[in-house]
């Protein structure tokens, strides 16, 4: 059985260039590109309907117009824009702009994430680890086995608590970041102004030892490049 859901809202994030998604973002934004039948971003949002969350918090920026319309016409949940037509703020950037529309705390994840669930669905998951008086994020992680399409080096180590470290120089990390996280309105105090990534925050709250991990009981595909679609699909088809 699902834990009790800790949100009823989650940010998504789509509002970045699709520089690697080229040329396939030329004339459209990257959580647009079809995969396996639907958008990219379509994959987030129904596994957000399937969970039971019933808000959402889009950021646009690139072709937003595009994407702005095809939010319109998904009515599954409640989506709520936030606009950064006129400056790209990065991820961090981004959740200090929707921050008024976002809970304490939220779910976050990136518009390209592609998952299957284990036997709990992945905000369950992040809900059942869920502690704010020790936490100010919680990210879904993925061992390598799981994560398809992946060829990079991993990003974090766990501590037996389940605390965060990076990836050492030189080093393979043995878990990946998914772009799925819960977050805590305490990790985005005292935020830079303007663009800025996540990763400014995460460091703090690694040293406060505030950043947690949780490892994902299911699959997790890595969608960032047209090479990586059809492989994807056929995995997506055996499952």
């Amino acid at each position: 059985m699902n834990a009790p859901l800790v949100s009823d809202t989650a940010m998504v994030l789509a509002a970045g260039l699709g520089k690697r998604m080229r040329p396939l973002t030329a004339s459209r934004p990257k959580p647009l590109v079809p995969v396996a039948g639907k958008p990219l971003i379509d994959w987030s949002l129904d596994r957000l309907v399937e969970a039971g969350i019933g808000n959402a918090v889009v950021n646009v920026h690139y072709l937003a117009d595009a994407l702005q319309v095809h939010l319109e016409h998904y009515v599954k949940l409640k989506i709520a824009v936030s606009d950064e037509r006129d400056l790209l703020l990065e991820t961090g950037g981004g959740l200090i702009k929707a921050r008024e529309l976002l809970p304490d705390p939220f779910y976050c994840l990136n518009s390209d994430n592609i998952w299957l669930d284990g036997p709990r669905n992945a905000f369950a998951e992040l809900s059942s680890a869920w502690d704010p008086d020790r936490m100010d994020a919680l990210l879904l992680l993925v061992r390598h086995p799981d994560a398809f399409n992946y060829e990079g080096k991993g990003d974090f180590h766990l501590d037996p608590l389940g605390r965060i470290s990076r990836r050492r120089s030189g080093r393979i990390a043995p878990y990946i970041f998914t772009g799925i996280q819960l977050v805590s309105h305490r990790l985005l105090r005292e935020a830079p102004a303007g663009p800025f990534s996540t990763n400014i925050l995460w460091s703090r709250a690694i040293d406060e030892e505030r950043l947690y991990g949780w490892v994902h009981t299911g699959k997790w595909f890595e969608v960032g490049t047209p090479q990586s679609i059809a492989p994807t699909e056929a995995l997506l088809a055996q499952s």
